[in-house]
């Protein structure tokens, strides 16, 4: 099923209206949100997301993520939360790069697992999920480690000079952001950016 989020800016501002996740009980320490999807929007205009619910595993070449750094995939592999919700994540050390692997059943329905193998040089590179193509949530890679992302997202809007990937202060960001729930069986939601830079959503 899509779901759309139709944004209109109402404000005297110019930027760009992004969307991302939180997800508080995920289950993966140390993990970093992502500008999920980023769009500009100038005064009076009207943008629309739309998006399914499709998960997948996503790294990148970039190990140390901050705040403020545009997160650029390496590779993307489709997954669901049953068949295939589990894939291994290693370096081929003969030709130095790294790939996704054996992807496959998961031990428990409803899970993402990354398996990091012994290969995987401690924070070369990052590693996580994401969602209808684009990343989500990632984290620095480790050796001989487990994830296990357990997915119950939270969708959000804000609106100021982000860029699609930009790694979020979650903190920072959520504190003039705008959670936006859709109710049982709506798939649409509308949401505003009024004058006085405060958000109305119906």
């Amino acid at each position: 099923m899509e779901y759309t989020l139709n944004f209109k800016n109402n404000s005297s501002q110019r930027g760009n209206a992004c969307v991302f996740q939180t997800d508080p009980n995920l289950g993966v320490h140390d993990v970093l949100s992502l500008a999920w999807f980023a769009k500009s929007a100038l005064p009076t205009t009207m943008v629309k997301f739309n998006w399914d619910v499709n998960y997948n595993f996503t790294w990148s070449r970039q190990g140390v993520l901050i705040p403020g750094v545009k997160y650029e995939a390496a590779q993307i592999w489709d997954a669901d939360l049953s068949n295939n919700n589990a894939v291994d994540f290693l370096k081929d050390t003969s030709l130095d790069a790294y790939t996704f692997d054996n992807q496959t059943a998961g031990p428990e329905d409803g899970s993402l697992y990354v398996y990091q193998k012994r290969t995987v040089t401690p924070n070369q590179t990052s590693v996580g999920i994401g969602m209808s193509g684009s990343g989500t949530f990632v984290v620095s890679s480790q050796p001989n480690m487990q994830l296990q992302f357990t997915p119950h997202p939270k969708y959000w809007i804000v609106f100021g000079s982000f860029e699609q990937g930009e790694v979020l202060d979650i903190e920072k960001v959520t504190s003039t952001a705008q959670e936006i729930a859709f109710p049982v069986n709506q798939y649409t939601m509308n949401v505003v950016l009024n004058s006085d830079n405060t958000w109305s959503v119906h």
